[in-house]
């Protein structure tokens, strides 16, 4: 999709990062590099499945590099690209607004 698709610019904000897991995704890998395991750990409710889909996303989006080391066994990491770690300051703003006004009833 380009510009001239969306209706206005939050639709291809929420494009890029929108859904239940892609924003947890990117706050878990703000203080750097993590592997597989250690994302998924930091987001328990998270299925392995559903992880591996999320970070396939937010890569073909530019937000997420994955990064193999020539190991045995292979060692993989991922961390925020530029463009990811451009919209932290977002995600930590919606954070407070979240903890401002946010209901944490079930």
């Amino acid at each position: 999709m380009n510009d001239d698709d969306y209706i206005c610019s939050v639709e291809a904000a929420i494009n890029e990062i929108g859904g239940k897991w892609k924003s947890l995704v990117l706050c878990a890998l703000k203080d750097g590099k993590l592997r597989f395991s250690e994302i998924n750990r930091k987001i328990p409710r998270i299925t392995q499945r559903m992880l591996t889909k999320t970070l396939r996303e937010l890569e073909t989006n530019g937000l997420v590099n994955r990064l193999v080391y020539p190991e045995v066994p292979p060692r993989v990491e991922y961390c925020l690209t530029e463009k990811g770690k451009s919209v932290i300051p977002i995600l930590d703003e919606l954070c407070e607004w979240g903890k401002r006004y946010g209901t944490h009833e079930k």
